[in-house]
């Protein structure tokens, strides 16, 4: 099931954005001095969408094993990093984006159900999306 998400200016400020996804609403905002920080800029969105995709994947296994995961966490940064600096990149050239992620796996896991875990992690749909070839289509409405 697929939800349109819709984002228009609201005109209270320089790039504050109001995001309509289904029946929820949300702001988006440039930081201080560029916007008037009203709301997460896009790249915490980006985070926020894969940080709650990873703990909702890792929920949904550990639920399924009835594995004792009180709680999970997830703790998301995004920086760019000169691509000769990353060793497992294949571009070489430029700068890449590169998000941190770490994962808090809160109970009592036995060290195979955590790395079970950890590795269902990767598996996480938005987290598929954003290592792979993403195509985007624009079309003026």
């Amino acid at each position: 099931m697929t939800t349109d998400v819709t984002v228009a200016e609201t005109g209270a400020g320089t790039y504050t954005q109001q995001i309509t996804a289904g029946r929820h609403q949300l702001i988006a905002d440039e930081p201080l001095p560029v916007g008037d920080d009203a709301g997460p800029n896009p790249y915490d969105l980006v985070l926020a969408g894969l940080g709650a995709c990873t703990s909702m994947t890792v929920r949904m296994y550990a639920n399924r094993k009835g594995w004792p995961l009180e709680q999970v966490r997830v703790i998301l940064r995004h920086s760019r990093i000169h691509a000769k600096d990353c060793a497992d990149c294949e571009t070489t050239k430029g700068m890449l984006d590169h998000i941190d992620r770490e994962i808090e796996l809160i109970g009592e896991l036995d060290d195979s159900q955590r790395q079970r875990l950890m590795d269902i992690a990767e598996r996480c749909p938005v987290h598929q999306t954003l290592t792979s070839s993403v195509h985007i289509t624009t079309t003026e409405r």
